[in-house]
């Protein structure tokens, strides 16, 4: 069984039952505190969201403060497997959520930075269903196995990074919306100009055009 998630939460707005959910998942050595803020900045827009900021199942190794989704070794190739072990928890998590809140993956956008945009790419392209949208900030694609032939879903992806992120290579967010497009995806992409590995105003304000637009269709 995976391990139960739990985090932060913003309520919506409006008060009352949600409409929609924005799954916001966290950075490598970080915690859903780091981007639960990111409610203040989209409330107003979306006044029926539910935030929800869930911590990673691992300590982190190298912030043992913090949290792992996996752990990173860029030099070798068991890091793309620990994302597919990390999977199950974060379905897990999406399964429960949509049981207590009487939603689904159609009113969710599942949204991450770095580690966590890897996550949002990796498992919102591995459900059955498509969800409202996909979110990545400074991230990179990590496809699930059978990808593309077994990503039924095209959700709408959206995709910043900074250009000049020392941490995760802005050019390997270009390389997924490259090979998402050619796959049927349709992606929105967005280059922050002299952002280093953050979110800066301008890409915060794509998202928010882009979560906009997702939203209106519900």
């Amino acid at each position: 069984m995976a391990v139960k998630l739990s985090g932060p939460m913003v309520p919506p707005k409006q008060g009352g039952s949600p409409t929609q959910v924005i799954v916001l998942l966290h950075g490598y050595g970080s915690d859903g505190n780091d981007l639960i803020g990111l409610a203040a900045y989209w409330r107003d827009l979306l006044p029926g969201a539910l935030f929800v900021a869930p911590n990673a199942p691992e300590p982190c190794r190298d912030n043992p403060s913090g949290f792992q989704w996996f752990a990173i070794d860029w030099d070798r190739p068991e890091y793309r497997e620990g994302a597919q072990e990390a999977r199950p928890a974060i379905a897990e998590f999406l399964d429960d959520l949509w049981r207590q809140t009487g939603l689904g993956p159609q009113q969710t956008v599942l949204s991450g930075f770095s580690q966590g945009a890897m996550m949002a790419l990796n498992v919102g392209l591995s459900l059955d269903s498509p969800l409202l949208g996909i979110l990545a900030f400074s991230g990179a694609l990590i496809a699930p196995p059978g990808f593309p032939e077994n990503s039924a879903a095209r959700p709408p992806i959206c995709l910043v990074h900074g250009d000049r992120d020392p941490v995760v290579d802005p050019e390997l967010s270009e390389i997924a919306a490259t090979t998402l497009r050619s796959n049927g995806f349709p992606v929105s992409y967005h280059v922050e100009s002299g952002a280093g590995h953050t979110i800066a105003a301008d890409g915060l304000a794509f998202a928010g055009e882009f979560l906009a637009a997702v939203s209106a269709t519900l």
